[in-house]
């Protein structure tokens, strides 16, 4: 019933009542109850609370960031936005005590505009400017005893304790195998499995919608594998088995998207040998006996194959190229200076600099008295304009409901708790509640606020339930008002750039499968790039079309395009499985290729996209 409401509302409505679901991270819960709370009490114990602040300040921006996947990509993905925090709070904290209102306005408006243009660079880029931009906030506006290098090492300090619990602590999916690599096996793990319900999926309506799981799948697998290293290649035995498993999983999801493209019905058992090998990548076992094969047809005679050629990788196989893009310091800059990056990057600059400068106003005039602390309307200002957190409206009522409802909590507990000790549990439970809250961003909101006000008391700070209400009510309003200004160039241009790489990863995509080159790995490896940005652009068009109507309308058409674009990837992969068993391509390929290259057209004229944006392949 509730699903039926929520579908029936208008789509900017809808977003903000939908909470994703799944099973407690009862990992990540342990985690954050052991991380701000325990560094809290250490530093009010000998006597520094206010470092002890910072540092638990950046445990909870760390707790945020701290989703499902391995251990070493968890390195990047707490340690990039943590360093970045760290010298945003520097930067803030010697801006504050050397310039003047004015001038910390201008210098913050700039550093928005850069922190910007680094966020179109992808999720973790994402995640540091907005750290670098909450530590330059909170360096300049909350007066602290400490200098500046002293409360960037709490920072550090404070987001490094979270990461060496993510690092060392084991996982409920640790008792079989290295417990190092438990991340990596479930990721693994989940792709064999989402190539068995894709093979499930051929022939129904589900189809299309288990290919785009099994991409999914494909892309964290990747990038639990693909964290970060002393060394170039995998250093461990363990390691390097895993990358040979996840690399023979590519063969079987090419086999299973062209049997889902020819739409013919296939029995039970064709998913049986995909699942059974999943079980051994969890349980880091062997292969083990596998269905035997049906070789009917050029797509089931390549999944039989890499059947096999699966079975032989569990049995001995010792590393394997993960198929990954790197990407050059040039493609980073084009990014940035693209027209995603621009717009993204002035939309931030505006809004930060506007809630800087109300900020700084209000402090000086003492409109509701003394008050030092300026730091919350710009923060504020920082997670509202993030377009990753959903539609712009939804941000704005999830904000303003989750800080409410927050500050309400929190002023309850502060008139019964005691003084630091229960301020101090407080901070350990809402730590450990951030991976629960984090799958709603007005429950997220709630737990954040009840955390950092919690934090700020103990620093020092009244209660400020009433004025945070306030000043994030203005904050609102100030990216609600920006959201909506007309901004120099053509709006949408974070999904219009996305559209722009995905069309030319589909494009490099099928001009290597017309090629009938005989390199797999380097197909495997832009049949990845394809569907990886095809799912980025897909993300970016659905938020874009739950915005208002007004802004909704600047990307219409943009999921046409992203939907042509995704059968024409469908189609190469069918081409290619065709050409390695004939080495020649049907009338129904080729046709099927000419008609949606067609389509491709028409869809980008009717977005209004300039073909210098999307080519289409001729």
């Amino acid at each position: 019933m509730y699903r039926r409401v929520v579908r029936a509302l208008p789509p900017w409505l809808a977003h903000a009542l939908r909470a994703q679901r799944g099973p407690v991270p009862w990992s990540a819960v342990v985690r954050g109850a052991l991380a701000g709370g325990p560094v809290l009490f250490v530093a009010v114990v000998v006597g520094r609370p206010s470092l002890g602040v910072v540092a638990a300040l950046a445990a909870m921006l760390a707790g945020i960031n701290d989703r499902p996947g391995s251990r070493r990509a968890s390195v990047r993905r707490l340690g990039v936005p943590a360093l970045a925090g760290a010298a945003g709070l520097l930067a803030g904290t010697y801006a504050g005590q050397s310039t003047g209102a004015v001038v910390q306005t201008l210098l913050l408006t700039g550093l928005g505009l850069l922190a910007g243009g680094v966020s179109a660079v992808g999720p973790v880029a994402s995640a540091a400017g907005t750290q670098l931009l909450v530590g330059c906030a909170v360096g300049a506006g909350m007066p602290l005893p400490e200098p500046g290098w002293q409360r960037a090492l709490a920072f550090l300090v404070g987001a490094g304790w979270l990461l060496a619990l993510r690092l060392v602590l084991p996982t409920p999916g640790a008792l079989a195998g290295d417990y190092r690599f438990d991340g990596e096996r479930k990721a693994v793990g989940d792709v064999y499995d989402a190539v068995g319900g894709l093979l499930d999926a051929v022939g129904t309506r589900q189809a299309t919608t288990r290919r785009a799981a099994l991409t999914a799948a494909l892309d964290h697998a990747q990038d639990a594998l693909a964290g970060p290293r002393l060394r170039r290649y995998a250093s461990s035995a363990a390691e390097r088995r895993l990358h040979a498993r996840y690399a023979a999983a590519l063969p079987l999801a090419e086999a299973a998207t062209a049997l889902a493209w020819a739409g013919v019905s296939l029995c039970e058992r064709a998913s049986a040998g995909p699942r059974r090998l999943a079980a051994a990548v969890r349980g880091d076992t062997g292969a083990g006996p596998l269905p035997a094969p049906s070789r009917a047809m050029p797509a089931l005679r390549a999944l039989d194959d890499a059947l096999l050629h699966a079975a032989e990788v569990f049995d001995q196989g010792n590393g394997a190229d993960l198929h990954t893009r790197r990407r050059t310091a040039k493609d980073l800059l084009r990014a940035m200076a693209g027209v995603g990056g621009r717009e993204y990057g002035l939309r931030v600059a505006l809004c930060f600099g506007a809630g800087a400068a109300l900020a700084q106003a209000l402090r000086h005039s003492q409109w509701y008295g003394p008050h030092e602390h300026w730091y919350w309307l710009p923060a504020t200002v920082v997670f509202l304009v993030k377009p990753d957190l959903g539609p712009l409206l939804s941000r704005v009522l999830c904000r303003a409901a989750g800080t409410v409802l927050g500050a309400l909590v929190f002023a309850a507990f502060a008139a019964v708790l005691p003084r630091p000790g229960g301020l101090v549990a407080l901070v350990a439970l809402s730590g450990a509640l951030i991976p629960v809250a984090t799958r709603h961003f007005a429950a997220q909101t709630a737990v954040v606020t009840v955390l950092v006000l919690a934090l700020v008391m103990v620093g020092g700070e009244p209660q400020a339930s009433v004025s945070r209400i306030g000043e994030t009510l203005l904050a609102c309003a100030i990216v609600l008002v920006a959201g909506h200004l007309p901004m120099p160039g053509q709006r949408g241009g974070g999904v219009r750039a996305r559209l722009a790489t995905a069309g030319g990863a589909a494009q490099a995509y099928l001009a290597h499968v017309l090629s009938e080159s005989g390199d797999r790995a380097a197909r495997w490896t832009l049949r990845r790039e394809a569907y990886r940005t095809l799912a980025e652009a897909r993300g970016a068009i659905a938020r874009a079309a739950a915005e208002l109507p007004a802004l909704a309308r600047h990307t219409e058409g943009a999921d046409e395009v992203a939907g042509t674009l995704e059968r024409l990837v469908d189609t190469a992969t069918a081409c290619a499985v065709h050409l390695d068993d004939s080495g020649r391509l049907t009338p129904c390929h080729t046709r099927r290729l000419a008609e949606l290259l067609d389509e491709l057209e028409t869809a980008r004229r009717r977005a209004g996209l300039r073909e210098r944006e999307l080519p289409v392949p001729v």
